[in-house]
């Protein structure tokens, strides 16, 4: 899985492996980004520095030459992308855990059924189940 991690190089100049988040392209300043994060800052406790950059893909299409962001105008661009994101990957933790909370208790029709109550008094299920 070499395509989903790439090496940068430090202000001190240390290589430092890092684990790309994703990455996306902005017809706006016509740039490939990357938002990625160091491995070594990866901790569930701690939290993560995400990093970003523009980047010129190599030949097999994966992130190649990394290149400093030129302007506030792309940092803002930015800054909504990952806000964005960050806002979509809250929805779908919340969805995921709305839905394991509730799928032994909600049917298909929005009821809400208490653990040995009868299906068969839910509007929803008419048709006989085999």
């Amino acid at each position: 899985m070499e395509e989903n991690f790439l090496t940068v190089v430090d202000e001190n100049g240390n290589e430092v492996l890092c684990e790309i988040l994703f990455t996306f392209d902005s017809d706006e300043f016509n740039k490939s980004y990357v938002f990625y994060v160091p491995l070594e800052t990866k901790d569930e406790d701690d939290e993560v520095e995400v990093q970003c950059s523009a980047y010129i893909a190599s030949e097999d299409g994966t992130v190649g030459e990394l290149l400093p962001i030129e302007s506030d105008e792309e940092w803002d661009m930015i800054e909504e992308v990952f806000n964005t994101y960050i806002a979509n990957m809250e929805d779908e933790d919340f969805d995921d855990e709305e839905y394991d909370e509730d799928d032994d208790d909600e049917c298909c029709c929005g009821h809400h059924h208490h653990h040995g109550e009868d299906d068969d008094e839910c509007c929803c299920h008419d048709e006989d189940e085999e």
